[in-house]
């Protein structure tokens, strides 16, 4: 590995004097690595018989929420668009920091700012992925007809082919697809968000500030992003008060919230199974009766 990493760097114009390499824990798709030089240490993820911008894509995103000024993120320094024999990689920064003081409050803050942080239009340009399944994406002046065909639709006809709709299921879901204008808004600021902000997908960094890592991002509702971080839990009272003083949730949050969670639930369910089916369940009994 060290004569591969030594290449990939010098690629980048980065540092080939490597002193350590030791692989690192906690990813499910990627295999990563602890990679230090003379100048710097560095993290950085490999992966084999991937799509050619599956890296990109990753790399992409934390550098529009660099460019945002409103919140940390590893900087990357450089990634590949690797052929199908190839191997990619995708090199970031480092992060020193302590995983037992994350700092909640502060995360709270600055992600209100960059949920501030606005783009043109909702969606993406270009395609992206959450965990192993791919996210189709467009560009949409309106966010309620992206979020119908760009994240409910694409799972909802993924779990028929995995045979994930049974009867039921399959009509009230199709239901919520036709109604969905009675609940979702169509035009609420179109705010940049990580995409996939779970608890895991957070770390805490030097002087204690917040970093956000792994995103897949996308302009859209910020309640999109807010309903996410309740599904399985990981952020504490004072994020949300912390939140909340920076970018109010209105009135209407607690009613469109499961909505949002449903996307979530049903990327889950096309993941592992049935164990998520109850949870996709009670949300389309809630709205479709």
């Amino acid at each position: 590995m060290k004569d591969f990493f030594k290449k990939i760097l010098k690629q980048h114009h980065q540092p080939t004097s490597i002193r350590t390499i030791h692989p690192v824990s906690g990813g499910s798709i990627n295999d990563a690595y602890y990679v230090e030089t003379d100048e710097r240490a560095f993290f950085i993820k490999t992966n084999t018989n991937i799509p050619s911008h599956f890296f990109q894509v990753e790399a992409t995103g934390l550098q529009l929420i660099e460019e945002s000024n409103t919140i940390d993120v590893p900087h990357v320094y450089g990634y590949n668009h690797p052929d199908s024999n190839e191997t990619g990689y995708l090199i970031l920064d480092w992060i020193e920091g302590n995983a037992l003081s994350k700092t909640n409050e502060q995360l709270g803050h600055s992600l209100a700012k960059m949920h501030r942080s606005e783009g043109e239009k909702y969606g993406l340009n270009q395609d992206t992925f959450i965990g192993a399944l791919t996210q189709p994406n467009e560009e949409y002046n309106d966010w309620l007809t992206y979020y119908r065909n760009h994240r409910l639709w694409p799972q909802y006809e993924q779990g028929l082919q995995k045979g994930r709709m049974p009867g039921s299921r399959r009509k009230k879901m199709e239901a919520l697809l036709e109604q969905l204008d009675r609940w979702v808004p169509a035009s609420p600021a179109p705010s940049l968000l990580h995409g996939d902000l779970w608890g895991g997908n957070w770390i805490t960094g030097p002087q204690g500030r917040p970093y956000l890592i792994d995103p897949s991002v996308l302009y859209g509702d910020h309640l999109f992003e807010i309903a996410f971080t309740e599904v399985f839990g990981g952020f504490s009272p004072e994020f949300y008060r912390a939140y909340n003083e920076r970018f109010p949730l209105p009135e209407y949050y607690e009613d469109v919230k499961p909505l949002y969670q449903l996307y979530y639930l049903l990327v889950h369910l096309n993941l592992f199974g049935e164990g998520y089916g109850g949870s996709v369940d009670r949300i389309l009994n809630r709205y479709i009766g």
